[in-house]
């Protein structure tokens, strides 16, 4: 437990407390799809989204409806979408992401289940493939809603460059 601790202390203080002139260094866990923890150098800058929700699926589908928004997986590709969007236009990639937090609610089309393997889906289509072999820390939290009843996802995306 203790050196579980210790390592856990380590990433959190190692994030951004590298040395001018460093590489940002991924500690990797290779059976894994996300990452150990990521050590940013002083000399990187932070890009940080806020949270991000999908567009809606279909505009003509009725508030409460699932074609509204989709499912988890649809609304997850939306706000990824959207994230790869803003980072575009901020002159960033994807590739850049060195973590994300989601939150993700039951669907209640779903028998009220969390569908954590619609999001994983998604998160392999932009991480850890051949456009973007990067992996990224992550943190994926299920909550009991967002803002929007008709939302599954919302998705925070930090990267460092």
């Amino acid at each position: 437990m203790t050196k579980q601790i210790g390592w856990i202390a380590f990433f959190w203080f190692s994030l951004g407390a590298g040395a001018v002139g460093q590489d940002i260094k991924r500690y990797d866990n290779p059976k894994a799809q996300i990452l150990l923890g990521v050590d940013v150098p002083a000399n990187k800058k932070w890009f940080l989204t806020s949270g991000i929700v999908a567009s809606p699926a279909d505009t003509t589908a009725a508030a409460g409806t699932p074609a509204r928004y989709g499912d988890t997986y649809t609304q997850s590709m939306s706000a990824l979408k959207k994230i790869e969007d803003i980072l575009k236009s901020a002159g960033l990639s994807l590739n850049q992401v060195v973590f994300l937090r989601i939150y993700l609610v039951p669907d209640k089309f779903k028998n009220g289940q969390t569908d954590f393997e619609g999001w994983f889906r998604a998160y392999g289509k932009f991480f850890v493939n051949e456009t973007n072999p990067n992996k990224v820390a992550r943190t994926t939290v299920g909550i009991n809603a967002l803002a929007n009843p008709d939302l599954l996802v919302e998705i925070e995306a930090i990267v460092a460059y």
